[in-house]
Order: C-alpha cells, then sequence, then structure tokens
C-alpha cells in the first residue's frame, strides 16, 4: 500500500571504477556468498506486517513524505553548508517488503550478486540467503529512512512510510513534524555523499578489502579471538560500538581487514552523528516541536526491550547503531562548537581528513591532527 514508484534509473548500480576493480570484487569472499535475490524473497515472506491504516490515509502519509523530503533539502543545505549541483532525486516511498528488496538490491551492488560464485555449486549463496532474508526482515520493522548510494545515478533515498507512522504514533508527536524531522536526518545523508562524491568508493572499497580473505590456518584467526576477549575481560572494556557480531567479527579478522572495518566503523559514526547533529540545529523555526521530538525519540531508543528484543539487537549490531548515532553526534557537536561548520566541513575533504577512532572520542585530537 505504501509502495511508490523509484527514482529514475534506480535499477542502474553505480559501478567501482579504476583499474583492477572487477579482479578485486572477484576475489572477495563476499562476492557470490550471498543469493541476496532469495535473501530478498524471504525477508518479504517473514516481515511482519505494519500498522493497519485505510487506503485514503495512507496516500496522505506517501504524499506528506515525499514532500518532506524535497522541503528538507533547503534546511539542510542551509545548515551543514554542503552544496551541490547534482540533481535532487525523488525520494522513494516504501512499505517494509519495498525496504527488504531495496537493501538486498544495494547489498548485491556492493558486494557482487551470487551468480558470482556459481562455480561453488548449485547451492552457493542460498543458506546465507535465508539468514540474510531472515535478518533483513527483523530490521525492516525499526528502519525509518535510508539514503543508498550504491544504486541510481544520483543515489537512492529511501523512506519506510509503516515504520515512520507506528513511532509517531507511539510518540504522539506532530506528524508533519516528525515526517520532516526524519527527512532531515535522510537528506543530510544524500547530501554528505553528493557533496563528497569519493565518500562512496571510499566505503566499497573498504568493503572489498574486508571481504578478501586471506588462506591462513583457523588456529590463527581463533587465537585473534581469544586474545580479544581476554583482553577484554582484562581491561574491563564495553564498547557498544563493538558488541555483538560486529565486535566478533572485528576481533577474528587479520590486521587489514580489522583497519578496514574501523574505517568503515568510524565513517558510519560520522555520517550518523552529523546527520542527527543536522537534524536537531535546523531549530524550532523549520520543525516546531523539534525539541519534543528529540526527547520523545532518545528515550524511546533507551527503553528496555524483551529479552528476545535483547538478543536480536546484540547479535544484529542494533545496540552498536546507536551508540553510533550518540557518539558521532557527540563529535560533530563538540567540533562545530568549537571551530564552526566551515570548518569543520574540511572533514569531508578525503579519507584522511576523517576522525580516527580515538579522536571520535576525543575531538580535539581531531581538531589538533587536522585543523591545526
Amino acid at each position: 500500500m505504501f509502495e511508490t514508484g523509484s527514482a529514475e534509473g534506480a535499477d542502474k548500480a553505480i559501478g567501482s571504477s579504476g583499474p583492477g576493480a572487477e579482479e578485486k570484487r572477484r576475489r572477495s569472499s563476499l562476492s557470490g556468498a550471498i543469493d541476496w535475490k532469495l535473501a530478498a524473497r524471504t525477508g518479504g515472506a517473514l516481515v511482519p506486517p505494519g500498522p493497519r491504516v485505510a487506503r485514503g490515509a495512507a496516500e496522505q502519509v506517501v504524499a506528506e513524505l515525499a514532500e518532506a523530503s524535497v522541503r528538507a533539502e533547503g534546511p539542510v543545505r542551509a545548515v551543514s553548508g554542503l552544496l551541490d549541483d547534482r540533481p535532487v532525486p525523488s525520494a522513494r516511498i516504501v512499505d517494509r517488503p519495498g525496504w527488504i528488496a531495496a537493501a538486498a538490491e544495494s547489498m548485491s551492488a556492493l558486494t557482487g550478486p551470487a551468480e558470482a560464485g556459481k562455480e561453488r555449486g548449485l547451492l552457493a549463496g542460498k543458506p546465507a540467503g535465508v539468514q540474510a532474508g531472515a535478518m533483513l526482515a527483523f530490521l525492516s520493522t525499526a528502519i525509518l529512512g535510508q539514503y543508498d548510494p550504491f544504486t541510481g545515478p544520483d543515489g537512492t533515498l529511501l523512506l519506510v512510510a509503516p515504520n515512520i507512522l507506528a513511532v509517531e504514533r507511539a510518540l504522539g508527536v506532530s506528524p508533519g513534524d516528525f515526517r520532516l524531522w526524519v527527512c532531515l536526518h535522510e537528506v543530510t545523508h544524500r547530501v554528505q555523499f553528493s557533496s563528497a562524491p569519493w565518500l562512496s568508493e571510499y566505503m566499497r572499497h573498504n568493503v572489498e578489502t574486508l571481504g578478501q580473505v586471506a588462506d591462513e590456518p583457523m588456529t590463527e584467526m581463533l587465537t585473534r579471538l581469544v586474545d580479544e576477549l581476554r583482553e577484554r575481560r582484562r581491561t574491563g572494556a564495553d564498547d557498544p560500538a563493538t558488541r555483538g557480531v560486529v565486535g566478533l567479527l572485528r576481533a577474528s579478522q587479520p590486521p587489514a581487514q580489522r583497519e578496514a572495518l574501523d574505517r568503515l566503523l568510524m565513517l558510519g559514526t560520522l555520517l550518523e552523528g552529523h546527520a542527527d547533529h543536522v537534524m536537531d540545529a535546523v531549530g524550532p523555526e523549520v520543525v516546531a516541536t523539534v525539541g519534543q521530538i528529540r526527547a520523545a525519540f532518545d528515550k524511546r531508543r533507551t527503553r528496555p526491550a524483551n529479552p528476545v528484543q535483547r538478543l536480536l539487537r546484540a547479535l544484529l549490531g542494533v545496540d552498536a547503531k546507536v551508540a553510533q548515532y550518540v557518539r558521532g553526534k557527540a563529535f560533530v557537536d563538540h567540533v562545530v562548537g568549537r571551530v564552526g561548520m566551515r570548518e569543520f566541513n574540511v572533514i569531508w575533504t578525503s579519507g584522511e581528513t576523517l576522525p580516527r577512532p580515538a579522536e571520535i572520542e576525543d575531538p580535539e585530537l581531531w581538531i589538533a591532527r587536522v585543523l591545526n
């Protein structure tokens, strides 16, 4: 009921550029490891329905979200100071199965389609495809929106209408203000990537590096994992950003892959924190109840979940994602407060100006390294 037309050309994936890109993708263990078409079908079959809503009301939500996604562009650019001359693509308003299909398409574009793994046999990628579909079904109930830089000539902005409707009802906030507030966050992601086009290739390169598996004895991987767990117990470290699957994956990786994962984690923390900063910084003149929405939304993020939900959140790294928003916003708030948005925007220059793990925790280190 919530599905609308996608942005023109959304079926075209942005290809990797530069010599040897295809060879890298063939060498990646991620290429062909997951049947993303099967993942989309599995997720669509498993996903629970969204809130009940009459057709007329659903159509009104879709129309308001489409309008809000356009209206958000001006305030985002004014607050962020990020400008470019690229066209503004239309938002794609989807239901939960629509988001699952789009997410599977994006992951296929990023990691390589399952057909690349046919030499592994008829079942290549299928067990993992079923598992990925179940994961996408769970995540599709919580995602409000997403900017996908890897599909479409100008990326694709997705807004998950039933989830936005469910959350605004649960929070008891102004529907119009909340829909615009969500659009401010997702449009900020679109502006980040359109203003710094190198970001998508940087992300793709690190994903490819993460997927390259060297031939090494299993004992070496297990040794790294055990050493990491021992170090955590010794120091009492409990970083929410590296809990669950993310933490175990990082601990088991050889140095090159661990560094690539760290770069992806830091990039995600920056992107989410910057978007949260912008969506709040627009002020009540744009979103009249922005303070009320932020307070209610943060309270909802931290409320206790039932044991099954807590387990799934831990396994899928949802808590790590929430930590990205909090730590990233604190970093951006501090730097912008100290040097202003114009100087902060140096951060979008290249991979070398992105924050490092220690700098996310201590923004003054980033200021000293990059700006001084």
